[in-house]
């Protein structure tokens, strides 16, 4: 990722996203968890605290040494085990049908092939399994998204390869997943960076 990336984009991230409106965000996102959890982009650990007692483990997807360190103290305080499985949410060392959840909040913005990530949701899910995400996207506003387009390749040179500009629901969908719920939400800021997917999605 090269020093800017591996270094400095993991800790503004944790500071970035660590404001009480995105944790109240995160808590609706993950209220639906249960049992064995995979977690895609788990970074520096903010999810951790806030799973239901309904979940029995963590299994986190993280490419980022530095936010992995970060995530040590929350890794340690958590009430179930966690455990690092794996760097690239496009290929998951897990076997088919492995887990009951999987959970992704801003981090579909981040993979480079998100179809692959999200076809690798559904091979990892059980049958009766859920795929919970809280991800940024396309606006529907077309203003806003002419502002998307403009700003995303700046966007992605400054955050790590995070887009402005994927339609997170059409992806889902694309994957094969059926959504069963999805509401919207903004970020407080400018808009391009602020428009929310929340949803619930079944393999």
């Amino acid at each position: 990722m090269g020093l800017w990336g591996e270094h400095v984009v993991p800790r503004v991230t944790d500071l970035a996203l660590g404001s009480p409106d995105v944790r109240a965000l995160r808590v609706r996102a993950v209220a639906q968890a249960r049992g064995e959890v995979v977690e895609l982009g788990s970074g520096s650990g903010p999810t951790l605290p806030l799973y239901p007692d309904a979940v029995t483990s963590v299994r986190a997807v993280e490419p980022s040494a530095v936010a992995r360190r970060l995530a040590a103290r929350r890794v340690a305080a958590a009430r179930v085990p966690v455990e690092h499985v794996g760097l690239d949410g496009a290929d998951l060392p897990l076997p088919d049908a492995s887990a009951d959840t999987v959970v992704s909040t801003f981090t579909l913005c981040t993979i480079p092939d998100v179809e692959r990530a999200l076809r690798e949701v559904r091979r990892v899910l059980r049958p009766d399994g859920r795929f919970l995400f809280l991800e940024h996207g396309l606006s529907p506003d077309p203003r806003t998204a002419r502002w998307q387009h403009r700003l995303d390749g700046l966007q992605q040179r400054l955050c790590a390869g995070c887009h402005l500009t994927r339609p997170i629901d059409a992806l889902v969908r694309d994957a094969g997943l059926v959504i069963t719920d999805l509401s919207h939400d903004r970020l407080r800021g400018p808009g391009p960076m602020s428009y929310l997917y929340l949803g619930v999605a079944t393999p």
